[in-house]
């Protein structure tokens, strides 16, 4: 920061960083030091010297040698008067105290080190000081200074009295730093030293005072015209009146930089400040020196790297402006961010080119030039969860990144457990012809035991799809496809007599889902609402063709307390319509209970049960779910209730609801919170888990 400083009677004294106050001590110096010393006459003339000097003739041979230059000024030199002949010398009056004789120096407690020792193994005692602050606290400043403070950091201790010197002169001129970044620049600080008794501890004092605090006065800014007219300082948050403070002003003037490339100005410079204060009104008049460039269009991308993933046609399916639009620096942030969730780049940079050409509405056409480096073309991922209802559930894919150019990747699959086993082979390009759409295909082969049935199934599958990532949280988000599947299942056929039987499924379903999420984090959720609608008409071919349609509506929402503190809730209804429950195969049924349903109670352990108390599934369903989670630091807490009941009917009938209860524990990670909880069902019926524990990743909703 250049500040400048009037004072009356002076000219303006330009500094850097920081106004200091005049000092009269140092401007007498150099006025001392400027006068020529006094000139005393010399004791022999330079004619005399001369005239006395011989003059050896040139040709003489032998002659007498020249007397010693030392034996010539003996000579020449007048003779003093002698010592005894003068008047004796008055002494000049004695001051008591300086009268005194000098104590010896043994009698001297210094808290400093000797510099010999009996013993060169021998530890020097340790300095042992404490630290007083006079003056900070008042304006809000003690916390900012003991931050930053090289005494406080040395915690009362150092090697030599030297240091602590050294620490304190540090400290002088971090509280006038500081003072000056809250507009005193009168400000001065003074540390000084004092010791408790001989040999005592030091006590340091820091004495801060901050004078007068200065405020804005005139502001400048100095640019080139902008469109719209006002732009600079429309964009620049000061005020007269407002106190210069070194925060505020440098985020205003980030806030420049950062809105004129949004308006089209890709090359903006923004210059250093200059602030002129004035003692005597206390305020300090800002000039801004703006250097805007040419105002921009959008027109080429070009790419540079050694090894590329991309090529420029893909760039531009991906980028969100076409060639003539106004250049706006979000935008090409944007097509940074996709690039990035791409995940195939090792480096990436998209900057802009100044081209010189001009373009639409007196604008200058502005290039983007893409440097990109492939990254590894292969990735290796798993995840692992545990329920006490389910068992260890193994989950792990190898991707081929980019194995079908642009972002067509092969995915193999494959899922290990205690009650699911399978594999999997899937095709996916993501922004297929369109930027944030993703194309799947797919085919798998699973095999699923729970207590509600046994399940081999085979499947094949489609779909297009925009979804949310953790980097890019869509407002609006959707799926539809198709799906096959050949399922043997395990069913039971007699709820009175648990009677079961093995049947084949032919099952042909087009599944599609609306969402809608104002949520701030996809894992992590903190405010904001989700809204989701999924329908998927079927038919089954068991026997005969059976058409119906199931469907489900969730519905969550986040509200923070306090910054810790975050109430969570969520409701779900679900339906089947179209076919009795036992002409729908039981893998397509509706269930609930455990882990993302009602936590308390087994997996699937609510519903309908046949006479083994088994769960046999039903056609409706309703849940409801409260959350209060309490987060310090990087861990957290959260107590939930939930609750919830499947129907054998089509319509739910929100009766007979069963509720369950726990507590949990969160680990926050970068990539979300690691989920451990522990629940028991209220009222718990026989046949019914005791308590169930479950681990994972992500919130529970």
């Amino acid at each position: 920061m250049l500040i400048k400083q009037a004072r009356a009677g002076r000219p303006l004294i330009a500094l850097a960083m920081m106004a200091l106050p005049a000092c009269p001590a140092v401007a007498q110096q150099a006025v001392v030091s400027a006068k020529p010393p006094a000139t005393e006459p010399p004791i022999v003339t330079d004619d005399e010297f001369d005239a006395r000097l011989p003059t050896p003739s040139s040709d003489q041979e032998g002659a007498e040698a020249l007397p010693s230059i030392e034996s010539y000024l003996d000579a020449q030199m007048p003779q003093s008067e002698p010592i005894a002949d003068l008047p004796p010398a008055t002494e000049p009056p004695v001051e008591a105290e300086l009268a005194q004789p000098l104590p010896p120096l043994d009698s001297i407690s210094v808290p400093a080190q000797s510099a010999a020792q009996e013993s060169p193994q021998q530890k020097t005692p340790t300095i042992r000081y404490s630290v007083v602050i006079d003056g900070l606290k008042p304006i809000g400043l003690e916390d900012d200074f003991r931050e930053s403070s090289a005494l406080i950091d040395g915690d009362g201790r150092a090697e030599t009295a030297a240091m602590v010197q050294a620490r304190a002169k540090e400290d002088e001129a971090l509280a006038v730093r500081l003072l000056h970044s809250k507009g005193y620049y009168d400000a001065t600080a003074l540390a000084s030293l004092e010791q408790a008794g001989d040999g005592g501890a030091l006590k340091v004092v820091l004495s801060v005072t901050p004078g007068n605090r200065y405020r804005l006065g005139a502001i400048t800014v100095k640019a080139g015209p902008t469109i719209p007219p006002n732009l600079i300082r429309d964009s620049l948050p000061l005020n007269s009146g407002d106190f210069i403070i070194a925060d505020k002003v440098e985020g205003a003037e980030a806030n420049v930089a950062l809105v004129l490339p949004e308006h089209g100005y890709a090359f903006t410079k923004v210059n250093e400040r200059d602030i002129l204060l004035d003692p005597a009104t206390m305020t300090g008049d800002y000039t801004l020196p703006v250097d805007t460039g040419p105002r921009g269009s959008f027109r080429a991308i070009t790419t540079t790297g050694e090894k590329q993933v991309f090529k420029i046609d893909h760039i531009e399916v991906i980028a969100r402006f076409k060639p003539g639009e106004l250049y706006d620096s979000r935008k090409v942030d944007d097509l940074r961010k996709a690039l990035v969730a791409t995940g195939l780049f090792s480096s990436i940079a998209v900057d802009p080119v100044r081209t010189g050409e001009p373009g639409p509405d007196g604008t200058e056409y502005v290039d983007l030039k893409v440097e990109q480096e492939a990254g590894p073309s292969r990735r290796l991922a798993g995840e692992v969860g545990y329920g006490t209802d389910q068992g260890i559930r193994a989950e792990g894919s190898w991707t081929l990144r980019n194995f079908f150019p642009p972002e067509g990747a092969l995915i193999l699959g494959v899922i290990a457990g205690t009650q699911e086993q399978g594999v999997s082979g899937t095709f996916r390009r993501s922004n297929a012809g369109k930027r944030d759409r993703t194309f799947q295909a797919g085919i798998n082969a699973n095999h699923q035991k729970y207590d509600s049935y046994e399940a081999f199934t085979l499947g094949l599958s489609a779909s297009m799809s925009r979804l949310s990532t953790p980097i890019f949280l869509k407002r609006w988000t959707y799926s539809y496809g198709a799906e096959l599947l050949l399922s043997n299942e395990k069913t039971t056929i007699d709820e009175t007599t648990g009677e079961s039987n093995r049947l084949t499924y032919f099952i042909a379903a087009l599944p599609a889902q609306i969402g809608y999420d104002r949520s701030d984090d996809l894992l992590n959720p903190t405010r904001g609402v989700r809204a989701t609608l999924r329908v998927s008409p079927e038919a089954s071919l068991q026997g005969n063709v059976t058409p119906y349609v199931r469907s489900t509506f969730d519905l969550s929402g986040y509200y923070p307390v306090s910054p810790d503190i975050v109430l969570a809730a969520r409701t779900r209804i679900g339906s089947i319509v179209g076919a009795e429950r036992d002409d729908i195969a039981p893998s397509r049924r509706v269930y609930a209970g455990g882990g993302g349903s009602v936590r308390g109670f087994g997996y699937q352990e609510l519903g309908p049960k046949d006479v083994n108390n088994d769960p046999v599934g039903g056609r409706s369903v309703n849940e409801f779910a409260i959350e209060g989670r309490y987060r310090f630091g990087n861990y957290g807490i959260v107590a939930f209730v939930d609750a919830g009941q499947v129907y054998e009917g089509s319509t739910p009938k929100f009766s007979n609801i069963r509720y369950g209860a726990g507590i949990g524990g969160r680990f926050y990670t970068n990539f979300g919170p690691f989920r451990a909880d522990v629940a028991m069902p209220i009222n718990r019926q026989p046949g019914e888990s005791k308590f169930t524990i479950y681990i994972g990743i992500g919130q529970a909703f």
